[in-house]
């Protein structure tokens, strides 16, 4: 225990004071295999500025892996056998169909609380989605109207439709679909009509994942209460949570699989050193746990199978200030079935 205390002291040392005897400029995140770093898609541009949880999927990319078996499993090619009965009314009401008709989206998300509350599905929490595909707008506008109404005065129309959560939405171009959610959610179509510059830090976080077709970034550094409160018997697990400055997450297809990397983004590399630490002692006890048949009756076949693989593959690194977790997912690992030899 002497001999790692002193290991980690010297490497505290060396990379924070950079054996000197002051401080020095931190290295550059590290960068993600395979992903070129690149401006993020036009779509991102429509999005309000002040979003602390950005995500994009380019849907016609990862639908064009018609041989892949993780395409059909992510529903990209049809919405296969278990699509229920009220979504093929709405693809016959309205003509839109996302495995055929969605090309791109993003999605801007402001969490207001992480408790879902009574009789309000997801609370408070804003959400705005932009989509491009081929829409019919008529047909979309009169399903709108049988259960809801166009707000007066409003150029692009912005219509109303009731729920839980009441969704807004308008048509920003033949193409171009923006729809808002949760605590004044009107203001949100406003504001993707004339969005502001982007805060740099968020900005270098989506530059360095935009060049993947599914990507996404968070700022971390000011969650709701609601977030911590899970923490209030762990102080230690509190204060590691609160250390963590930003996420980003970035997928790409490889054959037929998702290469997918997770960057966590500490304040210190003694924050990352103890979160990496932290997550291999979970792989343990998970591991553990899975050994127990009392565990095991509480998941289906299909779950203990995900979660044995995500624990053998999941590869956790660390680098400075950033903890990084690679994971390749397969078809198999979200429930395809590997071809019979008889088949053959």
């Amino acid at each position: 225990m002497l001999l790692i205390a002193g290991g980690i002291g010297l490497y505290l040392y060396r990379h924070r004071m950079g054996g000197q005897g002051g401080p020095v400029t931190p290295p550059p995140p590290p960068s993600l295999p395979g992903i070129t770093a690149v401006a993020p898609p036009d779509l991102l541009s429509e999005l309000p500025a002040d979003a602390p949880a950005v995500g994009y999927i380019d849907v016609a990319a990862l639908r064009a892996l018609k041989n892949s078996p993780l395409a059909g499993v992510l529903g990209l090619t049809s919405p296969g056998p278990e699509a229920d009965r009220e979504y093929a009314e709405f693809v016959r009401q309205t003509g839109f169909d996302y495995t055929r008709d969605l090309d791109k989206a993003t999605i801007a998300f402001w969490p207001h609380s992480f408790a879902v509350e009574p009789g309000n599905g997801i609370g408070e929490n804003r959400v705005l989605a932009i989509a491009d595909g081929r829409f019919d707008q008529q047909k979309i506008k009169a399903y709108a109207l049988h259960t809801g109404k166009v707000l007066p005065s409003t150029n692009p129309s912005v219509y109303e439709v009731p729920g839980n959560p009441t969704v807004f939405f308008q048509f920003l171009s033949p193409t171009r679909i923006a729809l808002a959610s949760g605590n004044n959610a009107r203001r949100l179509l406003a504001e993707s009509l004339d969005p502001a510059p982007r805060d740099p830090a968020m900005k270098a976080r989506l530059d360095r994942v935009a060049g993947a077709p599914i990507f996404a970034v968070a700022r971390t550094d000011n969650l709701p209460p609601s977030f911590y409160a899970n923490f209030a018997n762990a102080p230690q697990l509190e204060k590691l949570a609160r250390s963590v400055r930003g996420l980003s997450l970035a997928g790409k297809p490889v054959g037929n699989d998702i290469a997918a990397a997770l960057d966590a983004e500490c304040d210190t590399a003694k924050d990352a050193f103890e979160i990496s630490t932290l997550l291999d002692g979970f792989r343990m006890v998970g591991s553990m746990a899975l050994s127990d048949p009392k565990t095991l009756r509480q998941m289906t076949r299909d779950q203990a199978a995900f979660v044995r693989a995500l624990i053998r593959e999941l590869k956790i690194t660390r680098e400075d200030r950033w903890v990084r977790l690679r994971l390749d997912i397969t078809p198999q690992m979200l429930g395809a079935r590997r071809p019979s030899p008889l088949a053959h």
